[in-house]
């Protein structure tokens, strides 16, 4: 979503244009109204698509930028906030002309559209195709993977679709002009993400997390072999004892969770930390655990940043000069960043996997900066052609994704070889093996 219209009723004059005729063009810009397309949001799409791309491929010989395996965040651990925030900014324009004889209409449209992505992420990365180097597909439904990327931005979109079509005074009178007003406009919005938050964070500190088993059957075995994981605790924020992972195993079921952990590329769980290898000596019973990064709970935390999102949408829906909507950018983005960094001195740790609440704000404190950089670099002073293969990208954002983000392409170069699977064109370039 790149495209936009000021809402008519809250269209002011731009009573500083005559008073500051007299500055510089740099200026003049900042203080005149926005165009008609909001190619920034494009951009920061395909930025993050090119992100995407760099830390799957990359990341495995440069561990500095793949995922943290827990605690700690990277580079990798900005795409999925990122695409989240940026669903939220186009979310703010989709529903912006939607009236209250429209709303369920509205509704009934967003429902649609989360259940085809959320089915879409089934099908990609539910187990249904065996890897790259595979030319064999099928999944067991009994053992499919439930939750992933697509799945959870299905969960946000909806959430705050509904925020958008239900929760936000519709008075035609009440003219929107300050952050003030912002704020109580969708002040019901705002008090959804307090709640959620609360929820979350109750949840993730209260709950009891009892002692758990899980099996594995090894390479070359036929009968599983069973691990005792020891908790009987609250509060817990390590990887085995963790309340995120304790509701995605009693309500989605260990089988149906994601294999290959993130926190295997620990330090108590690999000689070879950060990366993959062999488990050392003493190594912790749940390392080879199933835990799901895009679970239940995390999912909440992943609604509260596309509601960031969508609040900075709505400072582009209300407010037509350049300066105003830099402004009410930035204020949250350095404050959002601010309690992010203190909770983490506290203890409140930043953690992907968790979603933790340090990790919302920084991640989205991030977002909104590089949002208004982009913004004042494409939209404000013109920069168009250096970022147009960005600006592509992000129009084309899903198909890329699926495609590249998840093996589409290279499983289907693969399906081509010669005589033998093993004579294809992916072996022959070094990707296939």
């Amino acid at each position: 979503m790149g495209v936009y219209e000021p809402i008519a009723n809250e269209e002011k004059t731009d009573l500083e244009s005559g008073v500051m005729g007299s500055k510089n063009d740099e200026l003049k810009k900042i203080l005149k109204p926005a165009s008609q397309r909001l190619v920034s949001l494009d951009v920061f799409r395909g930025i993050t698509v090119v992100l995407m791309i760099l830390v799957d491929d990359a990341g495995a010989f440069i561990p500095s930028i793949n995922h943290s395996p827990w605690n700690g965040i990277t580079l990798a651990d900005f795409v999925m906030p990122f695409f989240l925030f940026i669903v939220g900014v186009a979310l703010a324009f989709a529903y912006k002309r939607v009236s209250s004889e429209d709303r369920h209409e509205a509704t009934k449209k967003a429902v649609l559209r989360t259940i085809k992505l959320f089915v879409l992420g089934l099908f990609l990365q539910g187990g249904y195709f065996h890897g790259v180097r595979s030319i064999t597909f099928g999944v067991d439904i009994t053992n499919i993977r439930i939750m992933g990327v697509l799945q959870r931005i299905a969960i946000a979109y909806l959430f705050m679709a509904i925020c958008e079509i239900w929760l936000k005074n519709d008075d035609k009178f009440s003219m929107v002009d300050s952050g003030h007003a912002l704020l109580k406009k969708y002040r019901y919005q705002l008090l959804v993400g307090f709640i959620v938050t609360l929820i979350y964070t109750i949840l993730l500190y209260g709950v009891y997390v009892s002692d758990w088993q899980y099996a594995i059957i090894q390479d070359g075995d036929s009968s599983p072999q069973y691990f005792f994981v020891k908790c009987g605790l609250r509060g817990d924020t390590g990887p085995g004892c963790n309340a995120v992972g304790m509701i995605d195993r009693k309500i989605l079921g260990l089988k149906h969770l994601y294999k290959r952990s993130v926190y295997k590329r620990s330090k108590q769980c690999s000689i070879a930390w950060p990366q993959n290898g062999p488990l050392p000596i003493d190594a912790p019973s749940w390392c080879q655990a199933p835990f799901d990064p895009e679970g239940l709970l995390s999912s909440v935390m992943a609604i509260v940043t596309c509601l960031i999102g969508l609040q900075f949408g709505h400072v582009i829906v209300h407010f037509k000069e350049h300066r105003n909507r830099i402004i009410l950018w930035l204020i949250p983005s350095f404050s959002l960043l601010a309690l992010g960094f203190s909770l983490d001195f506290f203890g409140m740790h930043m953690n992907k996997p968790l979603y933790t609440l340090s990790y919302t704000c920084v991640t989205g404190g991030a977002a909104g900066l590089l949002f208004a950089a982009i913004y004042i670099l494409v939209d404000v002073y013109g920069f168009r052609k250096p970022t147009l293969p960005f600006e592509w990208m992000g129009i084309h954002a899903l198909m890329i994704y699926i495609l590249i983000g998840c093996n589409i392409l290279p499983i289907l170069i693969h399906g081509f070889y010669w005589r033998k699977p093993e004579n294809n064109l992916l072996r022959l370039i070094g990707i296939g093996g």
